[in-house]
């Protein structure tokens, strides 16, 4: 997906609130907004978001000198996911489609993304999604592929919402590996992030090799691009991924919600959709 005229003012914001999560300096503050205005006359609309976004947040890390400002409010995130697993665990073994109902949840955790700058509730998102018709549905194919499938890769997205990627994993009954971002960026998770909400209990996990905030397959390493190519299937999570992949050559499922109204006018949905589409199925 390409860059629109209404990402820019949208990065912008990323990058105050990047800065200071990471220093209550206002001078550096200021410094880093200098910076990333100045780079933005340069930015083709070519490129994809996440493109621009690995540039913005390696600005930050740069001139703030924090590797990982949003370090604390993850570790809550995943901690707060983890206290909802035991009772979204039960909600999804009662429920008469357990696939259907895991998916549902997965998506929900997706609220969790600071890089779009809203408020969200964890535990009221998860039931508005248990009961929300979805934008676009593409369940049937996703049932068809997941049945043939000896592989699956599942692309991660925030690091709270990876709790709740337990919970679909758990119900693919298929071996997984998981992906996470190479060093941190915004709230995504990284290995450690992973770890912690118990994923390298039901998968591999390995990093794309990136620093983006999203999967590009130009930017990541060659053990990555080998199973991208190579796996049965792979799961999607999130607008960043949807941005770097959205216009791959090979199947890709992939599970949001359209917080933003440039991704759901990509998408032709509305904005705050859930959303399981599959391309080139």
């Amino acid at each position: 997906m390409k860059t629109f005229l209404d990402c820019l003012p949208c990065m912008m914001s990323q990058a105050l609130r990047a800065g200071r999560m990471a220093t209550n300096d206002e001078k550096i503050i200021k410094e880093l907004l200098d910076s990333i205005g100045a780079m933005i006359k340069d930015i083709p609309l070519e490129n994809t978001p996440p493109q621009t976004g690995d540039v913005i947040y390696k600005k930050v890390r740069e001139i703030t000198g924090v590797i990982d400002p949003y370090k604390k409010i993850k570790e809550a995130n995943i901690q707060e996911a983890l206290s909802l697993y035991p009772e979204l665990k039960e909600i999804i073994r009662k429920s008469d489609n357990k696939l259907l109902t895991a998916i549902r949840i997965a998506i929900a955790g997706n609220v969790i993304d600071f890089g779009v700058g809203k408020d969200f509730n964890i535990a009221e998102d998860i039931k508005n999604a248990l009961q929300q018709d979805f934008g676009i549905f593409d369940f049937n194919e996703f049932v068809k592929h997941l049945e043939k499938a000896n592989t699956i890769l599942y692309l991660g997205d925030n690091a709270g919402e990876s709790v709740f990627d337990k919970l679909l994993i758990e119900e693919l009954n298929k071996p997984v590996t998981y992906v996470v971002r190479d060093i941190p960026v915004i709230n995504d998770a990284t290995y450690e992030d992973a770890v912690a909400s118990g994923i390298d209990k039901v998968a591999e996990i390995i990093s794309s090799g990136s620093s983006a905030p999203a999967v590009i397959p130009e930017l990541c390493n060659n053990d990555f691009m080998e199973r991208f190519n190579k796996a049965d299937m792979v799961i999607s999570k999130g607008q960043g991924n949807y941005e770097g992949l959205s216009n791959v050559k090979r199947s890709v499922f992939f599970l949001l919600k359209a917080k933003c109204h440039v991704i759901a006018n990509d998408l032709k949905v509305k904005e705050n959709d859930i959303i399981l589409k599959g391309i080139n199925f």
